[in-house]
């Protein structure tokens, strides 16, 4: 696994992103996989970060992870920090929802946690 797939450089990336010291670390463990959840490689979460600023045009969203098994995307938002938010995307705009975790930590936490429960 290579952590650069995972990592965009700042020339590729908003320049509002600063990747946190946390999400760096789960990268580095290659703690990539929890089903269902799942960490997206750079190209794919630039992809989506581009479709998120078509679908919700008043909000600034850069996803790293996805549900496998419904829309769910987990995010962060411009001027937030490390907060991360869970949207369910696709959803019409104000009906996206929010989940919200105080950073990344709380966010994997509750990731395991789906995991342990998954069949």
């Amino acid at each position: 696994m290579n952590k650069d797939a995972f990592i965009l450089p700042p020339t590729e990336r908003p320049s509002w992103l600063e990747y946190p010291r946390s999400f760096c670390r789960i990268v580095d463990q290659r703690l990539v996989h929890i089903t269902p959840w799942h960490i997206m490689e750079g190209e794919r979460a630039l992809r989506q970060f581009h479709g998120l600023a078509g679908r919700y045009p008043s909000r600034e969203l850069f996803p790293f992870a996805y549900r496998q098994d419904n829309d769910d995307v987990a995010c962060w938002a411009k001027g937030m920090g490390e907060k991360v938010f869970v949207i369910h995307d696709f959803a019409s705009p104000g009906w996206e929802g929010d989940v919200t975790f105080d950073d990344v930590w709380s966010w994997f936490r509750s990731a395991v946690e789906e995991t342990v429960g998954w069949d």
